[in-house]
């Protein structure tokens, strides 16, 4: 079992902030104008309509409370291409020679902390007018562009009885999520959303547009399948699709005794037997506490095939840690995960609450919780050390979990397509390699 990070997370409008003034530098101002004339009416401005439902569209208050220069929403691959080449030969730098953040880039603005994916002062890229879909004429791959939402993606493959492999609550953006690793519904049968990724359309650090496959580029086309952000903006990714016309899941909720959550624990485990492998089974048991409420525990399940089992209820409750089996990779990704296992578990800890004063505290207690949990199973000897980029607190390092070799490989990448730094430096947000 594999405890695989900390969420701070805000639901329901509730807010989880730390008060910050727009350091609004005039570097970032003249990138905004410089963009602006070099790309009429793809920029806006505080106070200007595309400006504010960008900021709207986070998930989390954290990121909605950032206050970017200028967003830059483009709608097709040459004006992202444009735009690179922009920062790349106007970008400012300091007495050294490297970057300063300059700008973001933002998909479905899922990710809840903090300057994942918006920043105060420099340019927001925001993603969400390249949304496109296509399928391929042997439905066998699906086009998307990297501004969708893997929830908008769904229904428009229903005419054709197919499904790719993507998030599984609405509002997860198809970027961000596939070049984290990504779990799906078909964790267990197809592996990691990125496992089952044949091409990217990427602008690289010159600008240049490239399109990476195992055979193109076959480093990079590694480096994408979990190195987040690192080696360029990708613009368009090409996935496997399969065919699907029903599923069944739900949630079912129990009273909470130590009697039940003991008999969830033996349960789960006895699911994660390898001999009771299951590859169109994928489920999560989650102990929730709410404040009124107290305690429950509730199963997350769902089955690839259309299983005649009684309707479950729905309630899922603000605050829990969730156990779920990982996916089971075929090891085309730089994970530095065993292929064909599937007997891992990740932990993923979720706190949801409205004050700001609290953040410390939570965080500190967070942090706690998860150390004595990571105790707990390395003094059993099952721990692995792998946490999920895509559940990971700000402060985690989950490039770094993959493994010195993994890691190196995506140095090597960053480098080789990266020369000058410029999205480990410009770039403000995600996890960095170097």
């Amino acid at each position: 079992m594999s405890p695989s990070g900390i969420n701070l997370l805000a639901l329901l409008g509730s807010a989880m902030t730390v008060a910050a003034s727009p350091s609004h530098a005039p570097a970032a101002a003249n990138l905004c104008d410089l963009v602006a004339s070099q790309l009429p009416g793809l920029v806006s401005y505080p106070g200007q309509a595309v400006y504010n439902a960008s900021q709207d569209g986070y998930y989390t208050s954290n990121e909605r409370d950032l206050s970017p220069s200028c967003v830059f929403r483009p709608s097709e691959t040459a004006q992202v291409s444009q735009f690179v080449k922009l920062v790349a030969q106007n970008g400012a730098r300091d007495k050294s020679g490297a970057y300063k953040p300059l700008f973001a880039v933002r998909g479905g603005g899922h990710t809840l902390w903090s300057g994942a994916a918006n920043m105060d002062g420099g340019v927001t890229v925001d993603m969400r007018g390249m949304s496109s879909l296509a399928v391929s004429p042997d439905q066998k791959m699906v086009s998307l562009g990297a501004g969708g939402k893997w929830s908008d993606m769904y229904p428009q493959l229903v005419p054709y009885n197919l499904t790719i492999a993507g998030g599984r609550v609405p509002g997860i953006g198809v970027a961000g999520f596939a070049l984290g690793g990504g779990v799906s519904f078909q964790a267990r049968r197809h592996g990691w959303s990125c496992d089952n990724i044949y091409g990217y359309e990427v602008v690289l650090a010159s600008g240049e547009v490239v399109y990476v496959t195992s055979d193109s580029y076959p480093d990079l086309w590694v480096a994408l399948k979990g190195g987040s952000n690192n080696f360029g903006i990708v613009t368009r990714f090409d996935v496997a699709a399969f065919p699907s016309t029903q599923i069944w899941g739900g949630t079912v909720t129990y009273n909470y005794t130590p009697e039940v959550l003991d008999a969830q624990a033996k349960a789960f485990s006895n699911f994660m037997d390898p001999k009771n492998f299951d590859d169109a089974a994928m489920m999560g048991v989650i102990l929730g506490f709410a404040n009124p409420g107290g305690f429950s525990v509730s199963n997350s399940l769902f089955y690839l095939e259309p299983t005649p089992i009684p309707r479950p209820t729905r309630n899922s409750p603000p605050s829990l840690p969730r156990a779920t089996p990982t996916p089971v990779t075929n090891g085309t990704n730089s994970l530095g995960l065993t292929a064909g296992e599937s007997d891992v578990t990740m932990l993923d800890f979720t706190i949801a609450y409205n004050n700001p004063a609290d953040d410390q505290m939570v965080e500190s207690q967070l942090a706690t919780v998860v150390a004595q949990q990571k105790k707990a199973v390395q003094d059993r000897g099952l721990l692995i050390p792998y946490i999920y980029l895509n559940y990971a607190d700000k402060s985690q390092d989950p490039i770094g979990s993959y493994g010195g070799q993994a890691k190196d490989k995506l140095k090597a990448a960053s480098k080789k397509y990266d020369p000058t730094g410029m999205f480990q430096k410009a770039l403000r947000g995600g996890y960095k390699v170097l």
